[in-house]
């Protein structure tokens, strides 16, 4: 009995935060669709919403820090304040975090939830891709054959949504730069770390603070603010209350996954993804009553079996560097996506 509460708690504390993980992470998806693209707010303003999400996200990073010295749970947070230094440096990174969260929101606009996932499915590819480009590491045969199913599910999937008449051609483009722009964001965060004394959270702060100055011309370039002194909703309460509330999810879902991985670990994180794919996929298409071609759903099982085999290969890859000190550098690398 001694050794059995132990487990069942940290059981039950991994299986909160995993739903956590599921719920924000869903949430956000189907909040930033009504923001993005309801017919019933008709608010066609894909930047200001972006550009609010960051500005509330700056907003949240800053108000905690402030906090941090009133004791739990803000103890530990670092104290936050803008060096104009530290923020040109983090500014390549903020550009490609802006092309990331832009880029995913106007895949999310131009597409179907259900087809969400499929649409921005190649960030795997590119990860194996810009890894053997810039790092210079190899991947093995199997992961890249489990990048192959992924391809091949990405294919076939746009083949269905064409031929069901749903396919938009833009947000295949945006998705396909999503996906390129989240693996280089994992590849440049890794480079500004340092910077920010290797701070997550002051890296958070910076790269939304850089964010909201930079979307300033791009929604005055693109006609939003035209088009938000048009928008019959913009005094309307509901209207701000949907807006904070994707915002505070868009500020959550970093938080959740931090928590994720730490209570599991990062091939666990990945794995959880995969199936968190599969049940919003599920959701989507009961909510919105589609109705999907079996094709259609086996390109959904392509990349999502795709997805779950080459985070196994990549798993026992680097258990077998663990657990081998005289692996060769050469191999080392092969693990390095």
């Amino acid at each position: 009995g001694g050794r059995r509460a132990p487990f069942l708690l940290r059981a039950l504390r991994i299986a909160v935060v995993v739903c956590l993980y599921w719920f924000t992470s869903i949430a956000m998806v189907f909040l930033n669709k009504y923001l993005l693209d309801s017919p019933s707010l008709r608010l066609d303003a894909p930047l200001f919403v972006t550009f609010f999400q960051c500005a509330l996200t700056a907003a949240l990073c800053l108000g905690l820090s402030l906090g941090a010295a009133c004791g739990p749970p803000c103890a530990g947070l670092p104290t936050l304040r803008l060096d104009p230094k530290v923020s040109r440096s983090v500014l390549p990174l903020s550009a490609v975090f802006i092309g990331m969260v832009t880029s995913n929101n106007l895949c999310l606009k131009h597409v179907g939830v259900a087809f969400y996932n499929v649409g921005r499915s190649l960030t795997t590819v590119f990860n194996v891709l810009l890894s053997y480009l810039l790092l210079k590491q190899t991947t093995s045969l199997y992961a890249l054959l489990a990048c192959g199913v992924i391809i091949g599910g990405f294919w076939l999937g746009v083949d269905q949504e064409g031929a069901e008449g749903t396919l938009s051609w833009t947000g295949i483009f945006f998705g396909i730069l999503a996906s390129l722009c989240v693996s280089l964001n994992a590849i440049y965060t890794k480079k500004v770390l340092p910077v920010v004394d290797g701070s997550i959270w002051r890296l958070t702060f910076y790269n939304n603070v850089n964010a909201c100055v930079l979307f300033f011309p791009l929604m005055m370039l693109l006609g939003e603010f035209r088009t938000l002194y048009h928008f019959d909703k913009l005094g309307s309460p509901s209207f701000w209350g949907m807006m904070t509330l994707g915002g505070l999810f868009g500020f959550a879902i970093g938080y959740v996954t931090g928590l994720q991985i730490k209570f599991t670990s990062p091939l666990t994180h990945n794995v959880s993804g995969t199936a968190k794919a599969c049940a919003q996929t599920v959701l989507a298409v009961i909510y919105f009553e589609e109705t999907k071609s079996f094709l259609w759903w086996t390109s959904n099982l392509m990349v999502l079996g795709g997805s779950f085999a080459y985070t196994w290969v990549k798993g026992l890859e680097m258990r077998k560097v663990q657990e081998d000190p005289n692996v060769k550098s050469g191999e080392r690398n092969e693990t390095g996506v």
